[in-house]
């Protein structure tokens, strides 16, 4: 297998990045770099990015959470930030992705875990959350989904045959096209960081086609998850914002059919796409909801959102 490892010098001196890197190998060898912040027994809070993104999306929300009394772990995945790029497009697949992160989670042993999760995050983290509820105690879900064969929107039929067909793929300003706030270049110069190279792109580049609306092979998978999900009676908080084309309203589609997300707090953050660069306050807010609610089902006869 060839890979693309970023050069460690990419990564000095991006803005608000402190963090020092992690590192665990996972499938064949392949290095997967996680943020570890906070103490090690407090409860952990699991940040998922998505496409085209790496863990610098959480940068705003990992030292608040922490500071909240958190243990916060982001992780890229393969093919993004820190982590291993495989060059070989056929490396990638959604249940892939999944089993990466799955193996990442079971080698670091973490439970009672709250999920935070926006784009691809979603996708990857409520599909571990259906394979092994019980690692989880709650869930916070901002602009993402877990589709299952649906009609492809408009919009994101025009991302993903841009993402195909464009013949320059600049990320940063991808993201940056997704924030209601300009980005400073710096902030879009670190999120290219990870991506010097047309190589580098590769995972970035097929994502879009893996996401199962229409005839999709991972359809299935969507569907057996949906049905773990529909049993998971733990807090599970809708947290969408106000201004993603995308995913705007995609909260109904878990509000009542989960379990978990009756009698919860749901909110509308202010932003785009990327809330966590708009609303990065109230995602950890959210965060915050969601632990009390947890303490909350562990107290006697207590329901999600009753406390």
């Amino acid at each position: 297998m060839h890979i693309y490892r970023t050069a460690d010098h990419r990564f000095v001196g991006l803005p608000d990045w402190p963090f020092e890197p992690n590192y665990l190998d996972v499938g064949d060898g392949l290095r997967v770099h996680y943020v570890d912040e906070g103490e090690k027994g407090a409860r952990p809070v699991l940040m998922l990015h998505g496409e085209p993104t790496w863990s610098y999306l959480y940068r705003h929300m990992i030292g608040p959470a922490v500071d909240a009394g958190f243990r916060v772990l982001a992780p890229d995945l393969i093919g993004f930030g820190r982590s291993d790029k495989p060059l070989d497009h056929g490396v990638y697949s959604y249940a892939a992705q999944v089993a990466w992160m799955r193996q990442w989670l079971e080698a670091l042993d973490l439970r009672d875990i709250i999920l935070v999760c926006q784009d691809w995050g979603s996708l990857i983290g409520l599909r571990l959350v259906a394979e092994m509820p019980d690692r989880f105690c709650g869930v916070a879900l901002s602009n993402g989904g877990l589709p299952e064969g649906q009609p492809a929107p408009r919009a994101f039929a025009i991302w993903r045959a841009f993402s195909r067909f464009s013949p320059v793929f600049p990320i940063g300003r991808i993201v940056n096209a997704g924030t209601k706030r300009d980005l400073e270049a710096a902030e879009i110069a670190a999120y290219d960081a990870p991506f010097p190279t047309r190589a580098s792109k590769v995972a970035a580049r097929v994502f879009p086609s893996f996401v199962p609306l229409g005839d999709n092979v991972a359809v299935p998978d969507q569907k057996r998850a949906w049905a773990s999900l529909e049993r998971f009676d733990k807090p599970f908080l809708c947290c969408f914002s106000d201004g993603d084309p995308i995913t705007r309203g995609g909260d109904a589609l878990f509000r009542g059919r989960v379990p978990g997300s009756e009698g919860m707090a749901h909110r509308t953050l202010s932003g785009g796409h990327f809330i966590q660069e708009d609303d990065p306050e109230g995602f950890v807010a959210a965060i915050a909801a969601v632990a009390v609610a947890a303490d909350g089902v562990r107290s006697a006869g207590a329901a999600p959102g009753s406390v």
